[in-house]
């Protein structure tokens, strides 16, 4: 694929280095590790005329999207509406702040969590608004322990990251559910439910939606604001002139204090539950975390890896701060830092300008009262459906794994988040201990395997053949083969599924890190051949532009030549075009060769068959 021009961007002070080989060969060129010391002695200005441009246009168009999710999620969580615009503009700041001397992530926006809503809306039952300060105290304490002692890497090996997509899809459906009666609420309700009032409120959602997912699909890419923006426009243009039920604004006074609980009507046992449920919010506040910068990291326009340890600074900060004024939890939310990222945000200060829109609202919240409620409803619907289908990418999984997520789901909705993550792991956890015994592991055995498994000190990242882990002395990330047995029955064809996992799972790490280090590949869509990690990755870089790009193998044929391993044959790429579906049939040939570390791609051709 050929490289587009892009605007001239400031480079990062650290990036990732890539070394999969123990022993490389000796290179006439530098060694990554030097270049990027050498970049970094540089220490290059990030705060630039240029970029702040950027910035400002980012970060205002990222706070349009960010008000109606926010309101919308305030009524899902029962939180008045000007506390949680509070707590996002006091995120985004507390976000600037520690962006200067602890970066978690470039590009990311904080927001309220729309995943703890539910649980949200639950514990104001449950423990009364008067004691939500105290709680959400809690799970800044909580998220500040597990910051110190950096647990966020355990979290991650505990709870697979397809229970995750199960609970998400759980909470997902309440919130769709939740929002649905707003698509056909009408003004005074009468005996007759199916009225032409009604009726005409439905088609004016059923429309308000298809424009949605129309705008949606053609400016997501680029221009994700459009779609969120449009849909606000078209509500207050139909307030205006029509009569449908309308944004009902309660002020709600912000005051500071002290997050101390109210022990008169909380008794003993009651305040055991808050601390419970502190640790579940904390628990998905870091997984979701932890989830959403691994999604950040590739959608930086500049490609520096995030650091999930920082974000939960920042987080555990912000949290601890909202208490003080009855706020809400906070985290980088995908829609907002996917919005920033596309809009072309290239540091923290574009969460300063999107802290200046909202408080626009803060100031002046009966501006709100201007947003029918369908409008709100159709984004909140969409929200939520969007969490559901985040279940599709469990299919890669597997069948256990796809079964196990609907489950949670499933189990989220009915008896509620915290239940619902107890029951699936210790199913889980039953499951694989019936698989261990049945192989005839023992007992001891089956222990040193959990143990060990805790013991890794590795990024979440990390796949069965490949480590991720921070360079201390560069303080980028490295990538490397892990090291295998002899006994490691790996073959050529399960090593070239792996590259094809990482292709169609959209992983550049996965991809880049199954060629060698002076490794050549002519891609499909390419114009020039490419040596090196470093060029390898931007042809992948703009392959994984494309939408939905897939890759499937349909032929091959393998020779060996000593330690030389070459299969050639045919696979098919496709992907999606203005929603069209397109198929482009190659022809391949893979060189490998299998080390005492793994195997590698020595060299990779692939070309489009004639037409």
């Amino acid at each position: 694929m050929s490289h587009t021009a892009e605007p001239a961007l400031v480079h990062p002070t650290t990036a990732s280095v890539v070394d999969y080989h123990p022993h490389p060969p000796k290179r006439k060129k530098p060694l990554a590790s030097d270049l990027l010391i050498a970049e970094k002695a540089k220490k290059p200005a990030i705060f630039t005329l240029e970029n702040l441009r950027r910035d400002a246009l980012a970060g205002t168009v990222t706070g349009l999207v960010a008000v109606p999710l926010t309101v919308g999620i305030c009524l899902m969580s029962e939180y008045p509406i000007q506390t949680g615009l509070l707590t996002v503009v006091f995120a985004c700041v507390i976000g600037f702040v520690t962006f200067l001397f602890k970066p978690g992530n470039y590009v990311g926006t904080p927001g309220v969590a729309a995943g703890l809503a539910p649980v949200l809306a639950f514990c104001v039952h449950k423990f009364g608004m008067e004691n939500m300060p105290f709680l959400i105290f809690c799970t800044s304490i909580m998220q500040a322990v597990a910051w110190k002692f950096n647990l966020q890497r355990f979290v991650m090996k505990v709870i697979p990251v397809y229970l995750v997509e199960g609970l998400l899809a759980g909470i997902g459906l309440k919130t769709a559910l939740k929002f649905l009666p707003y698509t056909y609420g009408i003004l005074g309700e009468g005996h007759e439910w199916m009225s032409m009032e009604r009726i005409k409120m439905m088609g004016l959602s059923l429309a308000t939606l298809i424009l949605f997912l129309h705008l949606f699909g053609k400016y997501k890419a680029k221009l994700p604001a459009v779609p969120y923006v449009a849909v606000i426009v078209l509500g207050v243009v139909c307030g205006i002139y029509m009569e449908v039920p309308m944004l009902h604004i309660e002020l709600s006074p912000i005051k500071l204090a002290m997050p101390i609980p109210d022990f008169n009507v909380l008794p003993p046992k009651m305040l055991v539950e808050i601390i419970a449920y502190a640790f579940m919010l904390c628990l998905i506040d870091v997984i979701e975390q932890v989830l959403s910068n691994a999604a950040i990291e590739k959608l930086d326009p500049l490609g520096r890896p995030a650091n999930s340890n920082n974000s939960l600074f920042t987080i555990w900060l912000a949290n601890l701060g909202s208490s003080f004024f009855g706020g809400m939890t906070n985290l980088d939310g995908l829609q907002a830092s996917a919005t920033n990222a596309l809009a072309g945000a290239v540091t923290k200060v574009s969460n300063l300008f999107t802290a200046l829109v909202l408080l626009v609202f803060l100031i002046e919240p009966h501006w709100l009262a201007h947003l029918p409620y369908f409008a709100l409803a159709v984004l909140m619907v969409f929200t939520g459906w969007r969490m559901i289908a985040g279940l599709v990418h469990v299919a890669s999984h597997g069948p256990y794994a796809l079964l196990l997520a609907l489950f949670c789901g499933i189990l989220t909705y009915v008896v509620g988040i915290m239940e619902a993550l107890i029951i699936v792991l210790v199913v889980h956890l039953f499951i694989n201990f019936v698989i261990f015994r049945h192989d005839h592991i023992p007992l001891i055995e089956i222990l040193k395997k959990f143990a060990h498994k805790f013991g890794e000190d590795v990024d979440p990242r990390s796949t069965d053949t490949m480590l991720v882990h921070k360079d201390k002395q560069i303080g980028g990330l490295r990538f490397s083969t892990i090291s295998h047995n002899a006994a490691d029955k790996k073959n050529l064809t399960e090593f070239i599924n792996d590259w094809a996992f990482g292709v169609n799972n959209h992983s550049l790490p996965a991809v880049v890190g199954c060629y060698d280090m002076n490794g050549l590949l002519w891609g499909t869509f390419a114009k020039e051949l490419r040596e090196g990690h470093h060029k390898i990755k931007g042809y992948f870089e703009h392959l994984f532009e494309l939408e939905d790009v897939h890759v499937k193998f349909e032929t091959g044929e393998v020779r060996q030549y000593k330690e030389i391993h070459i299969q050639s044959g045919k696979y098919v790429f496709t992907f999606k075009r203005k929603k069209e579906l397109i198929s482009v049939p190659a022809r391949y040939s893979f060189v490998c060769k299998k080390e005492k570390t793994g195997w590698f791609i020595l060299e990779h051709h692939s070309s489009e068959f004639p037409a």
